[in-house]
């Protein structure tokens, strides 16, 4: 086929997908979205909401495979691996023991403090191009630790981020009361991050951001992709049901499920599911003043436009085995003994599948097979954050211009 009746088409309706579609349409191309399941509720939907910049340390870094074994054998613990999916694991955690070794940390610090700047200047652009400014909001953040211990164990990762160019000052007692009362009084230790920025319910912003582009043109199909060919002019899209699509140009975007259409170009990538847990509890369950960071215990709390989300942990599922639910409310326990005046009642619970490669660095550029298909997926806990810059790298290569930052680091041929 000579002229594909698809320019651009876009596969995921997730933060990445929307991102990269509002980039698209920006260069004047003509966006049609394939959604496998409802629009936006993938894992976009039940993230915490925070556009994390500073979070340039990954979870691969030295020394984390002598505290893993202690995590395993709590099943309710921050990282969970159910026996019945470990065998499965081994490649993956075999690449993320490599990846934690001294030189490959240092080199993934660097890729994610080399995007991050990017990051928080595209959000800004986008929610202002959009009008969508009134879904975000400038809370700050507290990064809370137990003890002077912690906090010092952690201070060569915050020299990091200082480094990096993000601003932060430790605090006491008296000024986390200031900064958020109502939390247990053996919370003695913190570091404030003023500029740190809230979106007040993920689903909705993904979702109107969607809506956005569709405003403008775009096209909403549904379909399960489950293959992606190349073509003399452009790509060919495989779905379960119904005819193949043609397209000039084909992103994609499809978070969890992008390792096996991937696969079906003969590009093979480490992805696995950190499968995510939380409550949303009802508004008023805590006068939540901002984002609060429970470092030493895996959970984060933050105030979204609908409620109070209490969310984190890491469960080495995959995208079969069923949700366990224990882990949502091992969490929100855990989160009334830190905020003693927590009402824990009325919550509503979520898993979701965070899409995570062994190294820790997203999937950004073309397919080994064409220039034509590319790929945007992979981000991990970062997807909400690092979204606009991935939208806006996917659009600068599509436009053959050169991109903002380097994408070799993100290039899929690093994992052959």
């Amino acid at each position: 086929m000579t002229n594909p009746s698809i320019d651009a088409l876009v596969i995921g309706t997730g933060i990445i997908g929307a991102m990269t579609a509002h980039y698209l349409q920006q260069d004047g191309r003509t966006v049609t979205f394939v959604e496998r399941g409802e629009v936006s509720r993938g894992a976009s939907s039940g993230n915490a909401g925070i556009l994390a910049f500073p979070e340039i340390i990954p979870i691969a870094a030295p020394g984390m495979m002598r505290k893993a074994p202690k995590w395993l054998i709590d099943p309710l613990g921050p990282l969970s691996l159910p026996p019945s999916y470990a065998l499965n694991m081994v490649p993956w955690l075999w690449r993320l023991w490599r990846a934690s070794a001294r030189s490959n940390f240092e080199r993934t610090v660097a890729v994610h403090a080399s995007i991050m700047p990017l990051a928080r200047a595209e959000w800004l652009n986008v929610i202002d191009r959009t009008g969508l400014g009134n879904m975000v909001s400038r809370t700050g953040t507290l990064d809370l630790y137990d003890s002077e211990a912690s906090l010092f164990s952690a201070s060569t990762d915050w020299e990091r981020k200082r480094k990096a160019g993000f601003g932060f000052e430790r605090i006491g007692r008296d000024e986390i009361e200031k900064l958020q009362p109502g939390l247990a009084p053996h919370i003695q230790h913190a570091i404030f991050s003023p500029d740190g920025l809230q979106v007040g319910d993920p689903y909705e912003f993904t979702k109107a951001l969607v809506d956005n582009v569709i405003s403008r043109g775009a096209t909403l199909r549904a379909g399960d992709v489950k293959a992606i060919e190349p073509t003399a002019s452009g790509a060919r899209v495989i779905l379960a049901d119904g005819p193949a699509l043609e397209a000039k140009t084909v992103v994609l975007a499809g978070g969890a499920w992008s390792k096996s259409v991937a696969a079906s170009l003969g590009d093979f990538v480490p992805l696995e599911t950190e499968r995510g847990y939380n409550t949303t509890l009802p508004p008023g369950a805590f006068p939540l003043q901002r984002q609060l960071y429970f470092n030493d215990h895996g959970f984060v709390v933050t105030p979204l436009s609908t409620g109070i989300r209490i969310g984190g942990a890491v469960e080495l599922g995959g995208l079969k085995l069923a949700p366990n639910y224990k882990r949502s409310e091992a969490m929100l326990k855990k989160a009334k003994m830190f905020l003693p005046e927590l009402k824990t009642e009325g919550g509503r619970q979520w898993m979701g599948f965070r899409p995570s490669t062994a190294d820790c660095i997203p999937v950004i550029g073309p397919s080994g097979r064409s220039p034509n298909i590319i790929h945007a997926f992979g981000h991990g806990h970062l997807g909400l954050t690092q979204s606009a810059a991935t939208g806006r790298l996917v659009a600068e290569f599509a436009a053959g211009r050169k991109p903002s930052i380097d994408l070799t680091p993100f290039d899929i041929g690093r994992f052959r």
